[in-house]
């Protein structure tokens, strides 16, 4: 399969670049300033210019995205708008911008997180835009079937906890190496419009 992955500079984007090039795929690799095509998801007109030089492609996967993690009390309007922007936006857009460069049995992945399902304290813009981003893959997957669509919603990351474990106390990390394997499983899966939780 021919895919493209937004946000492979990260590190579960990475992982999944990893395993899907080990699975023998070819890679169209995305990044705001690295990659085979340089694109900030974000920006419409980046994203017009990126679908035109990407082409046709079997799969999309998208590990991108940023949300602000703070208090609510401290959490401005701005706070939300960029979270919004930046992780589900984004990739609501990237979805609906290349439905025409997908085939009818192409897929989409995208990334949502535990946060939606477990919320923790100064995560509420992280819970607010993760539970949009899979509340919009189960909708979206109704109208545009037969193409499939899908969320991974991983744990802190193992490798993430020096920066971000503090925010998850007493969560079960997530190795990015199975992160990898969840994009796999709705790559070359059969399922669509579910939210693959992880672990």
């Amino acid at each position: 399969m021919r895919i493209i992955i937004v946000g492979a500079a990260g590190k579960a984007g990475q992982a999944v670049h990893q395993l899907m090039r080990e699975r023998g795929h070819d890679i169209v690799t995305v990044g705001r300033t690295s990659g085979d095509v340089r694109c900030d998801i974000s920006d419409e007109a980046q994203l017009a210019r990126m679908w035109q030089q990407v082409g046709q492609v079997d799969a999309v996967v998208s590990a991108a995205g940023e949300v602000t993690y703070a208090p609510i009390g401290e959490l401005s309007a701005a706070d939300f708008d960029t979270s919004w922007k930046q992780k589900a936006l984004a990739q609501i857009n990237l979805v609906r911008t290349g439905l025409d460069h997908v085939p009818p049995r192409g897929s989409f992945t995208l990334i949502s997180g535990i946060p939606s399902r477990d919320p923790v304290i100064s995560g509420v813009a992280a819970a607010t835009v993760n539970g949009a981003i899979e509340s919009f893959v189960r909708a979206a997957a109704i109208e545009i079937a037969p193409r499939r669509i899908n969320a991974v919603s991983p744990s802190v990351f193992t490798e993430s906890l020096d920066d971000f474990g503090d925010y998850f106390p007493g969560f079960a990390p997530v190795d990015v190496a199975d992160v990898a394997r969840g994009f796999q499983k709705a790559v070359e899966g059969a399922a669509t419009g579910e939210v693959i939780a992880l672990p």
